[in-house]
């Protein structure tokens, strides 16, 4: 007998099958096609940065991009998993648990911007489905500034 057919999904638990389990189970968190893309094309602006890296020691969370000197966090957001308010349509089953998940992910984001903002860290935040060069535009006119305000502070 299959591991499928033997599976049951116990009370309020967040897969409704082994099939949906697995499929959620590989739902990436990091290193997403808009990652990837937007990466290669501030990485082709001349700009190097941080993946994946946490902005600030004490916050247990991760930007997908840092660039630490100019203090800028980069985050591309998922339109699912952030609650974009374009894209997200909440899921048919198992809905309760799904719509607080996608809840508590938009109050964490708020949060780390918040806690970001005031360490002095500037927060950018992108929609997967935002053009990527757009992006990428907006990611290196934001450092590009940051570093030349620096520069005129003498830090």
């Amino acid at each position: 007998m299959s591991q499928d057919a033997e599976w049951e999904a116990p009370e309020g638990s967040w897969a409704s099958s082994a099939a949906r389990r697995r499929n959620m189970q590989a739902i990436r968190s990091r290193d997403t096609k808009p990652e990837i893309t937007i990466r290669r094309l501030v990485h082709a602006a001349g700009l190097r940065y941080r993946v994946a890296a946490r902005p600030l020691p004490d916050l247990r969370r991760t930007a997908d991009m840092v660039f630490r000197p100019a203090k800028v966090a980069v985050f591309i957001d998922g339109c699912y998993w952030h609650g974009c308010p374009e894209h997200y349509v909440p899921p048919k089953t198992n809905s309760g648990y799904w719509s607080e998940k996608v809840l508590g992910n938009v109050r964490r984001d708020r949060e780390t911007d918040e806690k970001l903002r005031e360490a002095g860290w500037l927060v950018l935040r992108f929609w997967e489905h935002e053009p990527s060069d757009a992006c990428a535009d907006k990611i290196a006119l934001a450092v590009l500034a940051r570093r030349e305000a620096r520069l005129a502070r003498g830090d």
